[in-house]
């Protein structure tokens, strides 16, 4: 692949706010992948995708983008329909699977668990860990790069998926320490962090995550970010 086709940015999104971010029984009732975005979720993407427009510079944007009706749903309130020359359902960046109908309390004390034991390797009991959801990651990477090196490869890559599975995503990517993705915070509902190409054709994070506890990132994973 030649590194002059690489995009410029590669833009990660999570969904926006959706009924269980509200309500978490709706877990108990509603499959994961069929929960929908809230009204104010609509208006959070909205207001992304004009933000977006902005950054994209109105140039085609290709899109990889989570079966998870909230992630569609989110996709769809951008209003970038007129940018995006390709729409690529991609059931590698879902969600963490974590049970099936979830059972509020169970999920509840596994999630006190996860805390305990470590986010990346636990494993719920009717789902993954964060390693399954790394490695599922990484097939994506290899896919998405083959997909740079045909004669139409976009500037603008888009990737509408999850909280945890972004940061996943920048853990292979940049080759961080799981020590330094167990310090890392979720984004917020309908939030972007951008990849961005540099002149060595190397990317950098245009912000890095928030941390929940205290890691001090190497000057390796400090070179990530601009």
């Amino acid at each position: 692949m030649g590194l002059s086709q690489r995009p410029l940015r590669i833009v990660l999104l999570r969904h926006g706010e959706s009924e269980a971010n509200l309500d978490k029984s709706v877990f108990e009732r509603v499959p994961d992948h069929a929960i929908p975005l809230t009204a104010h979720g609509h208006e959070q993407a909205a207001k992304t995708g004009k933000q977006l427009r902005e950054l994209f510079e109105d140039e085609p944007v290709r899109v990889y983008v989570s079966p998870y009706l909230r992630a569609l749903q989110t996709l769809d309130s951008l209003g970038l329909d007129d940018l995006i020359g390709l729409a690529r359902e991609e059931p590698r960046l879902r969600e963490q699977d974590w049970a099936n109908f979830q059972d509020t309390a169970d999920i509840e004390r596994q999630r006190q668990l996860r805390d305990e034991f470590g986010h990346f390797f636990y494993r719920f009991t009717h789902g993954e860990s964060g390693a399954d959801v790394y490695d599922r990651v990484s097939t994506f990477l290899e896919t998405m790069h083959r997909d740079f090196d045909s004669p139409d490869a976009p500037r603008n890559v888009l990737l509408v998926s999850h909280g945890l599975t972004m940061r996943l995503f920048c853990t292979r990517w940049f080759h961080w320490s799981v020590r330094f993705f167990e310090s890392l915070r979720n984004p917020d509902n309908a939030e972007t962090r951008v990849l961005l190409r540099q002149p060595d054709f190397r990317y950098k994070l245009d912000r890095p995550f928030e941390q929940w506890t205290p890691y001090e990132p190497t000057e390796r994973e400090r070179s990530a970010w601009l």
